[in-house]
């Protein structure tokens, strides 16, 4: 079976280079002669064709080649692959393909499970040290000599039932803010419009996370810090004016909302939550309105 293998890769080779060789009239009329004599032995034939898995295989190699070639649906092959249905071709292929990327390996599987003693480490750490994360661990365990990494110490917590860092030591996580102080919370963001004539426009915005009342306080060509500090002061009266309580304010790290701004809101008791560097989904809320006003907006 070997041999007939290679016998029908090496005269398909052949073949292929005769091909080449050959003008695009010469090819015509040899399909067209092969397709009349394949009509007329279709005609006559009392009984369906038995390939064997070579001739399969090499079959649907081919055929796969034409239809990627010429970008036709399977239906439309009828007239060129005539011993069998097309789907069937095309299902030894996929068949082939799926064989290759199935075969058992004959090796171990999986990652070898981690030491008794490292794992039993990696815990006691854990529970001694409730403001150690991921990180601090491995590094701590690298200084011990031991190889762990960072997913195999996560790995293990969660094995043992040891919850992450800051919730451990008893703060609580970013999302479990959002959802239930979002009545105190404020986000602020720009939102940049290129105009028709490639002039760009700066809008500064605030979003109250419990209402999801968006605010724009202004829009400018010329953006700059003392602009931004402005909007600030005439947004925060405009707050005073509606006697509404909010205690943070969440902004990214841009450099037009500087230390001025910042201090607005500290005169009036509201703290600035500074987003950490290219995390947008810690200003989640502002982001998805910029997202909603360009989509169905503009």
């Amino acid at each position: 079976m070997i041999w007939f293998l290679v016998a029908q890769i090496f005269s398909t080779l052949i073949s292929l280079i005769q091909i080449g060789r050959m003008s695009d009239t010469d090819k015509d009329l040899e399909i067209m002669v092969l397709r009349y004599q394949l009509g007329i032995a279709d005609r006559k034939m009392q009984k369906p064709v038995r390939a064997n898995r070579a001739e399969r295989m090499t079959l649907a190699v081919l055929a796969s080649r034409l239809k990627k070639q010429a970008k036709r649906p399977a239906n439309q092959f009828k007239n060129i692959i005539r011993l069998v249905q097309p789907e069937t071709v095309f299902r030894w292929h996929r068949d082939l393909v799926r064989r290759k990327w199935t075969q058992e390996n004959q090796g171990k599987r999986g990652r070898p499970r981690i030491d008794d003693q490292i794992e039993l480490l990696i815990v006691r750490l854990a529970k001694e040290n409730l403001r150690w994360g991921y990180y601090r661990i491995e590094g701590e365990l690298t200084k011990l000599g031991f190889d762990a990494s960072l997913t195999t110490v996560r790995n293990v917590l969660s094995r043992n039932g040891i919850v992450p860092a800051p919730v451990r030591y008893g703060s609580i996580g970013w999302k479990t803010m959002m959802n239930h102080y979002k009545e105190q919370l404020l986000a602020c963001d720009f939102f940049v419009v290129e105009s028709l004539f490639l002039k760009t426009f700066y809008a500064l915005f605030f979003l109250e996370i419990g209402t999801r009342r968006v605010h724009l306080t202004g829009i400018t060509a010329h953006l700059n810090g003392q602009w931004v500090a402005q909007q600030a002061r005439q947004y925060i009266w405009d707050i005073e004016e509606r006697e509404e309580t909010f205690h943070c304010l969440i902004h990214d790290n841009d450099k037009k909302l500087t230390e001025a701004f910042d201090d607005v809101f500290h005169s009036r008791q509201i703290h600035v939550i500074h987003t950490p560097i290219e995390a947008p989904n810690a200003n989640s809320f502002a982001e998805r309105w910029v997202r909603s006003a360009r989509e169905e907006c503009l």
